[in-house]
C-alpha cells in the first residue's frame, strides 16, 4: 500500500481537491480528506501541495520506432515512409524491437504516460519489453498485404494467432492485444474482409490508419468510390467500434459514421503537423461527440514522445483552423488525453477509488506553474516534461525525481546507437 498525502488531487470534474490518495495493490483504495491511519503503507509520499491526476495514456504510437529518432525528417509522408522508413524496419531483430521499445517506455514514463496503444512488429518482444518495465501496453495488430493468397493467409493467420495469445491481460495485467491493420492502402480488401470477419467472431473492436492524408483519401476513392472510414464500415471493420489513428481529412458522413459506432478518433498533432498532413477537425469532432483520444504517433515522425506538446497542438491549431481563441478549451484535450477507451482501457481515466493505481504528479512549484490561477490550463498551455516529478503504473512508482527504478537508460542509450549504427553500415551521416 502507497500513501499519497499533502497533495492537491484533480478530481474526475476537473477540480482540485486537498488531500490525499491511498493506492492498495495496483488499485486506487481511497481518495479524500485527510486522516489519520493505523494501516501500514509500504511507502509514503509528501507531494508537498504538488498535482496528483490520471496519467496519461497514448492511445497511439510505434515505440520502437525510437531507433529512427530524425533519420529522415524533413519529407513528405509517402517518400518518407516508402524510401525511407520501410527499408530500415526491414532489417529489425526481435532482440532489437525489445531495446527498442524499452527507450520508449523511459521517454513515456517522463512525460507522465502510463500506457500506450502500441503498433508494431514482434509482439514477443514488445510484451517481454513492457513485462520487464512494468510499463502498460496493449498491442494493435498491425498486418498488411496484397490480395495474393499467401499474403492474405499469412496476415489472417498472424493477426488471429496474435490477438489469441494476448487479447486477455497477462497475469501482470499489463499487456493485451487489438485486432488492427496498418492502413487501407497498404491492405488489400480480401484481407481487410477477412479482418472484418475475425472482429465479428470475437465481437471486437479493429483499429487502423485513417484518412491521414488528402492522397490517402483521393487514392482510397478512386479504388472503391468511398472514403477509408466509408469503405471500412461497409466491409465491417468497425462494426464493434475500434479507433481511427490520425483521421486529418474526414467528411461530416465519416464523423457520423465513427460516432454512431462509438469509435474513437484517435490525433496525433504533432506528427501531422511535422509530416504536413494537415489539421485534424477535433473541435467538429467534439462538437458531434465523436469520442477523443490523443497519441503521439512514432518518435520517427513526430519526433519527441511529448504528451504536453500533443495537448498544446490539439488546442491551439483548432483555434488557428477555425480562426476563434475560444475553440477546443483546455479541459477537453486534458481529458481526451487522459482518456484510454480507444484501446479498451476504461478504469484508469479519473482518480477513484476503484480504478487502476496509473498515476502522474505535475511539479506546481515551478515558474512555468505560477500563480494558481487555473491549475488545469497551466497544465495543457504551459506546462512541459520538466513538471512530471512522478509516474506510477499499476500501483509500482516507475519513476521518481528524475530515477528509472526498472530501467538502465545508460545502457538502452549505448545499445540503441549500436542498433542504427549497425543498421547503417557506418554509411550514414549520424552524428
Amino acid at each position: 500500500m502507497i500513501r499519497f498525502y499533502n497533495a492537491n488531487i484533480l478530481m474526475p470534474d476537473f477540480s482540485i481537491k486537498t488531500g490525499e490518495v491511498h493506492t492498495d495493490g495496483n488499485k486506487i483504495s481511497y481518495v479524500g480528506d485527510p486522516k489519520q491511519t493505523d494501516l501500514n503503507f509500504e511507502t509514503t509520499v509528501n507531494l508537498n501541495g504538488n498535482l496528483i491526476m490520471p496519467a496519461f495514456k497514448n492511445a497511439h504510437t510505434h515505440s520502437a520506432m525510437t531507433f529512427l529518432r530524425s533519420y529522415a525528417d524533413d519529407l513528405p509522408l509517402q517518400q518518407w515512409l516508402f524510401e525511407k522508413i520501410f527499408p530500415m524496419e526491414a532489417k529489425l531483430t526481435p532482440e532489437d524491437v525489445y531495446t527498442l521499445t524499452k527507450l520508449a517506455y523511459a521517454e513515456y514514463l517522463t512525460s507522465g504516460i502510463s500506457a500506450c496503444f502500441d503498433m508494431y512488429f514482434y509482439p514477443e518482444s514488445v510484451s517481454q519489453a513492457a513485462i520487464d518495465t512494468g510499463f502498460r501496453t496493449i498491442m494493435c495488430g498491425s498486418v498488411s498485404g496484397s490480395d495474393s493468397k499467401a499474403d492474405i493467409d499469412s496476415a489472417l493467420s498472424r493477426l488471429e494467432k496474435f490477438y489469441n495469445t494476448y487479447k486477455n491481460f497477462d497475469k501482470h495485467g499489463l499487456v493485451s492485444y487489438a485486432l488492427g491493420f496498418h492502413a487501407e492502402y497498404t491492405t488489400s480488401r480480401p484481407i481487410m474482409e477477412g479482418i472484418a470477419a475475425l472482429a465479428e467472431q470475437y465481437k471486437a473492436p479493429v483499429s487502423v490508419h485513417n484518412s491521414e492524408t488528402a492522397a490517402e483519401v483521393a487514392g482510397c476513392i478512386e479504388r472503391y468510390g468511398k472514403t477509408p472510414t466509408e469503405i471500412f464500415c461497409e466491409i465491417g471493420i468497425y462494426k464493434y467500434g475500434g479507433a481511427g489513428f490520425h483521421c486529418v481529412h474526414m467528411t461530416d458522413n465519416d464523423l457520423n459514421l465513427m460516432k454512431d459506432r462509438g469509435c474513437y478518433v484517435v490525433t496525433n498533432p504533432a506528427s501531422n503537423a511535422k509530416l504536413a498532413s494537415g489539421i485534424a477537425r477535433l473541435s467538429d469532432m467534439s462538437q458531434m461527440g465523436v469520442n477523443l483520444s490523443i497519441g503521439t504517433d512514432g518518435p520517427s515522425s513526430n519526433n519527441a514522445l511529448d504528451f504536453f506538446r500533443e495537448m498544446y497542438l490539439a488546442c491551439v491549431l483548432q483555434k488557428l483552423l477555425k480562426n476563434d481563441a475560444a475553440a477546443m478549451p483546455a479541459e477537453i484535450i486534458l481529458k481526451a488525453a487522459f482518456d484510454g477507451g480507444a484501446m479498451g482501457l476504461n478504469n484508469a481515466n479519473t482518480i477513484e477509488a476503484g480504478n487502476l493505481a496509473d498515476l502522474t504528479v505535475i511539479d506546481l512549484n515551478q515558474p512555468n506553474m505560477q500563480p494558481q490561477n487555473a491549475i488545469v490550463k497551466n497544465i495543457v498551455y504551459s506546462g512541459s516534461k520538466q513538471n512530471i516529478i512522478l509516474t506510477m503504473i499499476n500501483g509500482k512508482i516507475l519513476y521518481k525525481d528524475g530515477e528509472f527504478m526498472t530501467l538502465d537508460t545508460e545502457k538502452l542509450y549505448k545499445e540503441a546507437n549500436g542498433i542504427i549504427r549497425r543498421m547503417a553500415n557506418d554509411n550514414t551521416n549520424i552524428q
